[in-house]
């Protein structure tokens, strides 16, 4: 049964260094790729998720929506970085009446803020049967595994202040590593497999452990496509514009291109360190499970040498995230070439234009 219009929702990815805008339709035939856009920002107006100047990101907003000719003013935001906790533990099964006060109990051991100063959403994953025998008696217990997800007030708040000033209605606040998830899940047929996203985008990197659907693992770090701008900028002593177009394109005169290698090898060598301390830590955690594919995406996942990188180092196959793969794509409306480029950059605002009113 087709989802109503009225229950959709546009998937409003606010990074650091660009906002994204999905429209997608609830059709009979499908999903159908409605709209689709993407508005720089200057580099200093979001800072490691932190809104510093909230006008220009308003002023953003506004434009993309009047140039896209977004009627729908209800939409789906996320949040990432240190201000969001994703946790998955486990519990004794309690009744329905005694399960959030017990979670905001257990919650305090996980959150390194003050529980007073977070807003806090659950998720219960399965529930678990525990047989044991005890002096000729069989004993059976019962536990639940529970998603936890905590996020600051203050920068909760600071979102949602930001789209209800750009005269919009925030209705879903998810999470930047479920959206992705959604977004991959879409195009994947197999479910049942256990796979890594790695979300690379201007100032954040995201990593993503999931098994039969249920992330095992989350982690956010202060990486990304930026570290490259500023080591060329201070390198060549250049613009941020200046050094963000060499980025993009790799093009430099001869005599400063071993500097620009250097540039790219020694900051993708940091990311995919860290990818490979994330992954160590999920094959110690779970040493039943085995990570078989890594998908990346994010403005900067196809920086020179990254894929390539990555798959030698984890001898785990990557592949770029393709969240228009089971997207029905008019191509009368939408340059084909436009829509491949962009695909790693909008996969969140796509797993987000997936959400509809009324979802947990």
């Amino acid at each position: 049964m087709a989802i109503q219009k009225k229950n959709q929702l546009v998937g409003l990815d606010i990074g650091c260094h660009s906002i994204k805008l999905v429209e997608i339709d609830h059709a009979r035939t499908g999903l159908v790729l409605k709209n689709l856009g993407i508005i720089g920002l200057p580099p200093n107006a979001i800072v490691e998720g932190t809104i510093k100047e909230p006008e220009v990101v308003v002023s953003a907003i506004k434009n993309l929506f009047k140039n896209l000719k977004v009627r729908n003013k209800n939409v789906a935001i996320s949040i990432s970085g240190y201000s969001v906790i994703v946790k998955k533990i486990a519990l004794e099964k309690k009744e329905d009446s005694e399960l959030e006060a017990v979670i905001y109990d257990e919650a305090e051991q996980y959150i390194p803020f003050d529980i007073n100063e977070v807003n806090l959403d659950f998720d219960i994953l399965t529930i678990l049967n525990d047989s044991s025998e005890e002096e000729g008696a069989q004993i059976t217990s019962e536990g639940m595994d529970v998603m936890l997800v905590a996020a600051k007030k203050d920068f909760v708040d600071d979102y949602v202040s930001l789209v209800k000033a750009s005269e919009l209605n925030p209705i879903v606040m998810d999470v930047d590593s479920f959206a992705l998830q959604n977004a991959l899940e879409l195009g994947i047929a197999e479910q049942n497999n256990c796979y890594a996203i790695v979300n690379i985008g201007a100032e954040e990197l995201g990593i993503n452990a999931v098994k039969n659907g249920i992330s095992l693992f989350t982690r956010d770090s202060s990486y990304g496509g930026s570290e490259i701008t500023r080591e060329i900028m201070s390198e060549f002593n250049i613009t941020f514009e200046e050094a963000e177009k060499i980025k993009l394109t790799g093009t430099k005169v001869d005599k400063e291109k071993k500097s620009l290698e250097e540039i790219f090898s020694s900051v993708v060598s940091g990311w995919v360190q860290e990818i490979k301390r994330a992954l160590d830590f999920v094959a110690n955690t779970y040493p039943d499970e085995s990570i078989e594919k890594i998908y990346v995406c994010g403005g900067s996942a196809r920086i020179s040498g990254f894929r390539k990188y990555l798959e030698r180092e984890t001898t785990i196959p990557v592949f770029e995230l393709n969240p228009f793969e089971n997207l029905m794509v008019n191509e009368k409306l939408f340059d084909t070439r436009y829509i491949k480029y962009m695909a790693p950059q909008v996969a969140v605002a796509v797993g987000l234009a997936l959400r509809t009113i009324g979802d947990k």
